[in-house]
């Protein structure tokens, strides 16, 4: 049987669908988490084919304990501002492999700044921003990048429609955009303060076509990208609409069927100091969907020993960005345009 995986926030709407996924590819799941009894009623859902460990944040024992028992331990309790430390300590300290779905900036920086050297001296592999937001952004950025130097700008774009936002991702956002203290890449370096947001236009390619944008929004690509990418600007951008739909911070009790309907295009321009550069773009429905299984395929990668080895990585670092996109492809998740790329 494969190595077991606990799902930490699982019975949260994309906890519910990396657990699914992982059983249906034979893994052993621990379902984790701060409620008991919903993680019993999910078990129960599941068929009894999952255990459950009761895990409170403010319990550091019990989250090592659950850290103690799985080969790798997805995390997607958000918002990560109050969530992330105490779960990436415990699997850090526990030697087991980490992969989470953050978006919040600090929260990547920090995995980055303080745990790079205990994960490489427990010998474990930590994933963060494998999910949609940041994460596609940042596979793009390195797909489309691949080989450019002397990279003036990297933008990704992301325009959605019908999302649905969770109590978790609600209480993000909220989180994310009343944020002052902003994380920026621009002139080569990292910056962090107030940054004034403004309106944008990005050039989509058709049938989407040009988009007016909040930008930049804080999204954990100017972390991330200039890691893998040597670019003097990275910004994130996001579609104004996005917000302005009547039914997204009303949603909390929407059904799946319904939180399935949303549609999105990610875009990523790499532009060159002398004009030229690279691009890139995926498109689909259902960007929750396609956030569990981004995860999920990180985690069996690493639980079978085929990840980038110990230490903290993004998404463009810890596999090969066309390659790894290509596979979401296959699975129906996405449609992927890289113009005049070979996959790496």
């Amino acid at each position: 049987m494969p190595p077991p995986v606990a799902v930490y926030g699982a019975t949260g709407h994309t906890g519910r669908l990396t657990a699914a996924e992982l059983l249906a590819r034979g893994h052993e799941v621990v379902l984790a988490g701060r409620d008991e009894k919903a993680l019993h009623a999910l078990a129960d859902e599941l068929g009894g084919r999952a255990r459950v460990r009761h895990a409170p944040l403010d319990d550091p024992a019990a989250l090592r304990a659950l850290a103690g028992q799985a080969a790798v331990l997805v995390h997607c309790a958000g918002p990560f501002t109050d969530t992330g430390r105490p779960v990436a300590l415990a699997a850090a300290e526990a030697g087991c492999h980490y992969v989470d779905h953050a978006l919040e900036q600090h929260h990547t920086k920090w995995l980055f700044d303080e745990l790079a050297g205990p994960a490489r001296r427990a010998g474990v592999t930590m994933i963060t921003a494998m999910s949609f937001y940041g994460g596609m952004g940042d596979l793009l950025a390195g797909a489309a990048g691949a080989g450019l130097s002397d990279v003036e700008r990297v933008v990704t774009a992301y325009a959605v429609s019908g999302w649905r936002l969770t109590t978790g991702a609600r209480r993000t956002a909220e989180l994310l955009f009343a944020d002052t203290r902003r994380i920026t890449h621009d002139g080569g370096e990292q910056h962090v303060g107030y940054v004034e947001p403004r309106n944008a236009v990005f050039p989509f390619p058709p049938p989407l076509g040009p988009r007016t944008m909040i930008a930049p929004v804080p999204f954990p690509e100017v972390v991330t990208v200039p890691r893998h990418v040597p670019a003097r600007r990275v910004e994130a951008q996001l579609t104004a609409r996005t917000f302005e739909e009547e039914q997204a911070f009303t949603s909390e009790h929407a059904d799946a069927a319904t939180r399935a309907g949303s549609e999105f295009t990610v875009a990523c321009q790499v532009i060159t100091a002398d004009g030229g550069g690279g691009a890139g773009q995926v498109s689909g429905r259902d960007l929750w969907r396609l956030s569990a299984l981004a995860a999920v395929e990180a985690a069996v990668r690493v639980a079978a020993g085929d990840g980038p080895g110990p230490g903290v990585h993004g998404p463009a670092e810890a596999f090969p960005p066309a390659a790894f996109l290509r596979d979401l492809e296959r699975l129906g998740l996405l449609t992927l345009t890289l113009p005049g790329k070979a996959e790496r």
